[in-house]
């Protein structure tokens, strides 16, 4: 993979040089919204050549850092430096002519127009002429080529996957030669393969002398990428730490929530009770054997594997979601059959899906719409006419229960960090006296704060006699919230271990492929 260009070559020469200096300097940044100190008196620094890690929960700042570098929000006080010499970016056009690119976790792209347009939003008039197709393919070409991406630049980027249009945001950034780019949670979506591509464009970009800046809630990351990581917390900058090769998990969480990382899981034993889930020979798409197992009252039972082993896959056949080839569900005994996720509802049984935004909420409705999107039948008036009274009291009743953080119950949901997302999620369920929770990737984009309230909601769940199964490819949150692990591989389940033994070496041993 090659990303140099002529002009690139000489600043790479220089990074090691100048590696000591930061080239982005951030000086006693002040942001405030109406009642709120966004970020208090903040100084933050990348070098050239360094991936620089910024880490802190939802609300801590990481945000509001990146729209004031961007342009989209302006600092009250403080100064902003590149290169030593100050700045100050009006509009997001001034910050990307100064070099600066933000890749956001919501991909700034239009997907009915095509990859080589998109590479050149923004550009057209100023540098190629609207007209000059010929010359705008070549450049998209080019790019591609050094992004090692084989796309016709010809395709819809509403055809591409993810990682691709991923890639073709990076593109932008490389075609107006940003010498400061900043990744906000990058692989939140992204499946294994994907993040490895991610990986190895952030490592030549680095290699070259440009500034990463790289915003994630995934330590795993933070350790394999960055040089150094910066922890925000309150709207305010923690700490520095100047390298990841002796920084403790616990030490790093600490500093992040100001808890260690035993109380962000906060495992809590409980009393076991009867089988009330247990799945028979479950056979359908996205598995390549038929899947036995069994859950009880109390328990959580979690589910690992790397992405594509069938996990996801079979939960929707649990739920009714996909319709199984053969098998059997059965609940405290008694074989049940969901044509529907409805009917599973109507059963007790209910899912929390992987893709929350496209698949558990309508972005766009009020927290108490998708609050009392499955409950409202309950208590609507002659099975058709609202009651919004009711509604109302429901809505608030859980936004007080779960420390749901909006401004009130008609907020958008789209508007909410993911957190509080799946708080909305789990309320829905609550108010319909759920018995089997399935969980798929339920901390998903969270924050480690957001995290510990809803580990503690699940425990509460599962000391209530609820059976949780809880699906993630965190290896270290199904090691610490589950009683149990089953692992599955390419589509079927190869290992069900006890708390006991559910060590990380033998869970790896049991996922990987041979």
């Amino acid at each position: 993979m090659n990303l140099t260009s002529g002009t690139e070559v000489s600043d790479a020469a220089q990074a090691h040089d100048t590696a000591a200096d930061a080239y982005l300097q951030l000086d006693a940044i002040s942001v405030r919204f109406p009642g709120v100190l966004a970020l208090d008196s903040v100084s933050f620094g990348v070098r050239r050549g360094e991936v620089h890690g910024l880490m802190g929960e939802n609300g801590a700042g990481k945000s509001t850092l990146l729209k004031v570098l961007s342009g989209v929000n302006q600092a009250e006080s403080g100064s902003l430096l590149l290169k030593g010499v100050a700045q100050k970016f009006a509009t997001t056009k001034a910050a990307i002519e100064a070099g600066i690119a933000i890749i956001y976790q919501e991909l700034h792209l239009v997907p009915e127009l095509t990859v080589a347009e998109n590479l050149m939003l923004g550009q057209l008039p100023n540098r190629f002429g609207l007209l000059d197709e010929k010359a705008m393919v070549a450049r998209a070409i080019e790019t591609l080529d050094r992004l090692g991406e084989k796309i016709d630049p010809a395709t819809q980027v509403k055809n591409l996957s993810l990682g691709q249009r991923q890639m073709i945001e990076i593109g932008k950034a490389l075609m107006r030669d940003a010498r400061v780019i900043a990744f906000d949670e990058p692989t939140s979506s992204l499946s294994s393969r994907e993040a490895e591509q991610l990986f190895k464009i952030i490592r030549a970009l680095q290699a070259q002398g440009r500034a990463i800046i790289y915003v994630t809630h995934r330590m795993d990351e933070v350790y394999e990428l960055c040089d150094r990581v910066t922890v925000f917390r309150d709207g305010r900058c923690i700490k520095t730490f100047e390298s990841v090769d002796n920084l403790g998990r616990d030490e790093l969480i600490s500093c992040m929530v100001g808890r260690s990382i035993a109380d962000v899981y906060g495992y809590r034993p409980r009393e076991i009770g009867a089988t009330q889930l247990e799945v028979k020979a479950l056979m359908g798409p996205g598995l390549s054997a038929p899947v036995s197992f069994s859950a009880r009252r109390g328990e959580i039972v979690g589910f690992f594997g790397l992405v594509g082993a069938g996990r996801s896959e079979l939960m929707k056949l649990i739920y009714g979601a996909v319709q199984p080839s053969s098998g059997q569900v059965e609940l405290n005994g008694v074989p049940v059959s969901f044509a529907t996720p409805r009917d599973a509802v109507r059963a007790g049984v209910a899912l929390c899906p992987e893709d929350r935004k496209r698949e558990g909420i309508v972005a766009i409705a009020s927290v108490a719409d998708n609050l009392n999107i499955s409950a409202r039948r309950h208590f609507s008036l002659a099975g058709f006419v609202l009651n919004a009274r009711r509604e109302r009291e429901l809505a608030s009743d859980y936004i007080d229960k779960l420390s749901i953080k909006t401004r009130n119950a008609e907020t958008p949901i789209g508007t909410l960090s993911g957190g509080n997302q799946q708080k909305v999620i789990l309320s829905r369920w609550l108010a319909e006296c759920i018995d089997v929770f399935l969980m798929d990737e339920p901390t998903r984009g969270i924050d480690v704060g957001a995290r510990a309230e809803i580990y503690g909601l699940l425990y509460d769940l599962a000391e209530a006699g609820r059976t949780i199964i809880v699906v993630s490819s965190d290896l270290s949150e199904v090691i610490g919230v589950a009683d149990r692990v089953l692992v599955m591989k390419e589509g079927r389940l190869v290992g069900d271990l006890p708390k006991a033994q559910a060590t990380p070496d033998q869970l790896i041993k049991l996922a990987l492929p041979h």
